[in-house]
């Protein structure tokens, strides 16, 4: 089973992530999505599976910095736009095997979606 975890490289979070996936065991493959870029075909993908409300860290202080005119009216395709013109903007980490996908990152959750 091929993993492929998404992020950023010096997010707490993701670093919280990887751990995870050390501790337990389990091989993975890291895309720094701001480094090395990310396809439109992944971001729809993920917004498909999860939904892009999920998708989009509204919480990030990259969002927050938008004017408050991009900030209203966000559709599905603003937000992919959004997204892959400032990849900051993608929560972290999205987590992607087998045709399934999981975004974000907490403890219980990897559990479960692992346990499958």
């Amino acid at each position: 089973m091929q993993v492929t975890i998404y992020g950023i490289k010096n997010c707490d979070t993701m670093k919280k992530a990887r751990t995870w996936l050390a501790e337990h065991g389990v091989d993975y493959a890291f895309h720094d999505y701001k480094s090395s870029g990310i396809d439109r075909g992944s971001v729809e993908r993920w917004c498909d599976a999860a939904g892009w409300e999920t998708v989009l860290n509204r919480a990030g202080t990259t969002f927050r910095n938008l004017p408050d005119t991009e900030k209203g009216n966000i559709d599905r395709e603003r937000a992919i736009a959004l997204m892959l013109e400032q990849p900051s903007m993608i929560k972290r980490p999205v987590l992607e095997t087998g045709g399934r996908v999981l975004v974000g990152f907490k403890p219980d959750l990897y559990a479960h979606f692992f346990a499958r």
